[in-house]
């Protein structure tokens, strides 16, 4: 009896499989090597870019740090220069004031004199005075009599019986005045409460 192996189909059969496998194993392969490849691309990609991001990122805080800053000093002059307008507000008034001061100074320093001359002194000061107030935008509220009655700049001392419309301005008690459209002290007035019986 012959014992040698006998070659048989199945085996030759079995290699074509096995070798189709190997193939489709070494395509595999060789995709993955591919795709592994291009996730390396990618990954370099993807690093370069998020460089770049953080880059720019970089760059807008610094942006935003610098605008801030800028933003802050501009609000920190703001507020100097308001401190110093309140602070120096007075001063132009108060040198339109200063020969008023002066004026007053030397009547004061005269030894003598006559009513006529102090009256002449007091009109000339008073003069200055009304002077210095226009230029600072101080105006004098003086209804004429038989103005209407305005509540925002008068105010109202008594209501008289008068021959003249009601609700009209009978006499000037007291003068009133504004600075620059805003009333410092109304004028006190009394008001016609209609005709007089």
């Amino acid at each position: 009896m012959n014992t040698d192996p006998q070659p048989s189909s199945q085996n030759t059969t079995t290699t074509a499989p096995d070798q189709a496998a190997q193939e489709s194993a070494a395509a595999e392969a060789a995709l993955a090597q591919e795709a592994l490849n291009a996730a390396g691309g990618l990954t370099q990609n993807t690093e370069a870019e998020i460089a770049k991001l953080q880059a720019s990122i970089a760059e807008l805080k610094d942006q935003v740090l610098r605008a801030t800053a800028a933003a802050e000093n501009t609000r920190r002059r703001a507020d100097d220069d308001l401190a110093k307008t309140r602070k120096f507000a007075v001063e132009g008034f108060a040198e339109s004031l200063l020969p008023v001061l002066d004026s007053m100074d030397a009547a004061l320093g005269v030894e003598s004199a006559s009513i006529e001359q102090m009256r002449e002194g007091v009109q000339a000061t008073q003069a200055q005075l009304l002077q210095a107030l226009e230029r600072n935008k101080v105006v004098a509220v003086a209804p004429a009599p038989g103005e209407k009655f305005d509540p925002n700049m008068h105010q109202a001392i008594s209501m008289v019986p008068a021959a003249q419309e009601a609700n009209t301005v009978v006499t000037v008690l007291q003068k009133g005045y504004m600075i620059a459209e805003r009333v410092l002290r109304p004028a006190l007035v009394t008001v016609s409460s209609g005709s007089a019986s």
